[in-house]
C-alpha cells in the first residue's frame, strides 16, 4: 500500500494485521484470517472476557487493544502451549486463570515486537512499547487517553470459527514520502 493511497491509521492497521497473522500462525500453528474491511470507531473499548492493551510511543504515538471471548482466549492459550509441547491434559480451561492471561500477554508482546519491526522496515520510524497488560473483564471499559487520538479503527480476526478484534488509536499524523532534494553544487 502506497503512502498517498490511504490514511496513516489504515496503513498502521494493515501492518498490525500482518504482524498478528504472522506471529499467531507461528505461535499457535493455526490459520489466522482478518476481514478486508476496517471499521472506523469513535473510541477504544476493552471488552469482556479478555482484553489486552499496549501503548505506543516514539516517532508516533498510539494505543492498541485486543479483545477476546473466553473461548477464543482459552483456544489461543491452549494452542500456544500445545505448540510448545505441553500435553493438552495439563492445560487450564478457565479463561480467568493466570496461565491464560500470561500467555495472551506473551503472545501479544511478540505481535507488537513484529509490528515494530515492520514499521521500522517499511517506514523507517521507531516506536517503543511497554509490556502488554491483560485483564479478565466482566464488563466493558472505555479507554479515555490524555492524548489527541482522533483516529480509531477496529480489525476483525478469525481463528477457525472463533473471532477476536484489534482496536487501534493513533495520534493525528500523516505519513508522506520525503521529497528528493539535490544539494546545489
Amino acid at each position: 500500500m502506497k503512502l498517498q493511497e490511504a490514511p496513516t491509521i489504515d496503513l498502521i492497521a494493515a501492518v498490525l494485521s500482518e504482524a498478528v497473522t504472522y506471529v499467531l500462525e507461528l505461535s499457535i500453528r493455526k490459520s489466522i484470517s482478518f476481514a478486508p474491511t476496517l471499521q472506523t470507531i469513535p473510541k477504544l473499548i476493552m471488552r469482556p472476557d479478555i482484553s489486552c492493551f499496549v501503548q505506543l510511543s516514539g516517532d508516533f504515538s498510539g494505543l492498541i487493544v485486543f479483545n477476546f471471548s473466553d473461548r477464543t482466549a482459552v483456544k489461543l492459550y491452549q494452542s500456544y502451549m500445545v505448540s510448545m509441547g505441553i500435553p493438552p491434559e495439563n492445560l487450564v480451561k478457565d479463561f480467568t486463570s493466570n496461565e491464560v492471561t500470561d500467555s495472551i500477554g506473551e503472545i501479544f508482546n511478540q505481535v507488537v515486537g513484529e509490528f515494530t519491526r515492520l514499521i521500522e522496515t517499511e517506514f523507517g520510524l521507531s516506536i517503543m512499547w511497554g509490556q502488554p497488560k491483560v485483564l479478565a473483564l466482566t464488563s466493558a471499559i472505555t479507554l479515555t487517553i490524555d492524548a489527541d487520538y482522533h483516529e480509531n479503527r477496529r480489525i476483525a480476526f478469525a481463528i477457525d470459527n472463533d473471532r477476536f478484534q484489534a482496536e487501534v488509536a493513533l495520534e493525528q499524523t500523516q505519513f508522506t514520502h520525503m521529497p528528493e532534494f539535490n544539494r546545489p553544487a
